[in-house]
């Protein structure tokens, strides 16, 4: 069964969204989505600095037979892409795998309107999404 955190907004995409301090905000996929995506590879975000709207691609997971693209769940400029995951850095995806709701975050965001995480679903709903 798929760990889902509480406090944790989510998208239908499976990626998950926590308001850090203001308008600032940490994403990264589910417990769900890694477990189906199996042995993640390779991260990329080539989004870093970009503002984009709610849905847009702001990078791709890729796992041993397949890659997903990445969405944003609500519009806002991409801060950071986590250091410890990304090829450049400590090129470490299998973080999303160990932990996808702590060390394996993806992006850190700055929110353009913090009215669009009344779209995104709550852990009850996301729980009734994947079953």
């Amino acid at each position: 069964m798929s760990k889902i955190e509480s406090g944790l907004k989510y998208t239908p995409e499976h990626e998950w969204f926590r308001l850090e301090s203001g308008n600032r905000a940490v994403v990264g996929i589910t417990d769900f989505a890694q477990g189906e995506l199996g042995e993640l590879v390779f991260v990329e975000v080539p989004t870093v600095g970009k503002s984009l709207k709610k849905g847009d691609v702001f990078g791709t997971v890729e796992a041993v037979k397949t890659t997903s693209d990445l969405f944003m769940p609500i519009g806002g400029k991409v801060l950071e892409f986590n250091e410890a995951i990304s090829e450049s850095g400590g090129d470490n995806p299998g973080l999303i795998n160990e932990d996808p709701y702590g060390s394996g975050w993806i992006i850190k965001m700055e929110a353009t309107d913090l009215s669009e995480v009344e779209g995104l679903l709550d852990g009850e709903a996301y729980q009734q999404l994947i079953h």
